[in-house]
Formats: structure tokens, sequence, C-alpha cells
């Protein structure tokens, strides 16, 4: 079985980074995707899903190095569903209004668009986890 979630969309805060207890560097943020639309009354509709993203290893390094709150990116990743409803991760918040979000591990973290002030365009393409089987090159 396999799933491939692909996520447009811009940071809704800067990255937090941390390091679990043996060292390994993981990385949170979030991303808003928008959708607007015009009903049949001509009136218009806009719609706002936000992702959490969570990213391990180098990418979270590079992540946490280039990513800031606006920034549009592009996340390849899978989705990870609450372990007690299968379903996104549901809550509610200070105000007693129902939440959700919707966790996603990420494989492929690609920055598009000019960060505010920051570098051009680039993309980390770092797989989530090194390949186990990696052969040594021989020169010829």
């Amino acid at each position: 079985m396999y799933q491939k979630l692909t996520i447009v969309g811009n940071l809704g805060q800067d990255p937090e980074m941390r390091y679990t207890p043996d060292g390994t560097p993981v990385t949170n943020f979030s991303v808003a995707t928008n959708r607007r639309w015009t009903n049949a009354d001509g009136s218009q509709g806009e719609e706002t899903v936000w992702f959490r993203v969570t990213a391990w290893r180098r990418l979270a390094e590079v992540c946490n190095e280039y990513l800031e709150k606006g920034r549009q990116v592009l996340v390849e990743g899978r989705l990870r569903p609450d372990p007690q409803t299968g379903g996104p991760r549901v809550w509610t918040d200070r105000n007693g209004n129902p939440r959700a979000s919707f966790e996603v591990t990420a494989q492929t973290v690609k920055f598009l668009g000019r960060g505010v002030g920051g570098p051009a365009p680039g993309a980390a393409d770092m797989p989530e986890e090194p390949p186990a089987d990696e052969e040594e090159e021989i020169p010829f």
C-alpha cells in the first residue's frame, strides 16, 4: 500500500526545531492552503485548510534554516492519522470552538517564491530516512 500527499501553501508561523533524546533533529511548521470560488448566486466563497508538518533529520535542519512565516512551500509526504480516531486530530480551542488539523510527515519540501528577504527559490529534496542499501561508487 502507498500514499502520498502534495500540499502547496504558505507557512502560518516560523518553524520550530527541537531534538529527540537521541539527538535527531525534528522541525514542525504549519501550512495553510486556500481555495476561492464563486457561488451560483455570484457571492464569493473561501476555504482555508491547515496542515501540521513534521520534518526529520537533515530535512528538518534545512527547513528550520530557510523557512519563515508567509513563505510559500510545496510539501510531499504522508498523512499521519490520529491513533485514537483514524482521522485528523480534533480538539476544542480556548474559546470552545471545535478545531482539527491534518498531520503530515514531510518527505520532500520545495521552497517556492522568495522568502521575506530570504534566499532565492530552492529545494530540500531529502528522503525522510537514509536509504538502507546504498552502494558505494566504484571509480573507473
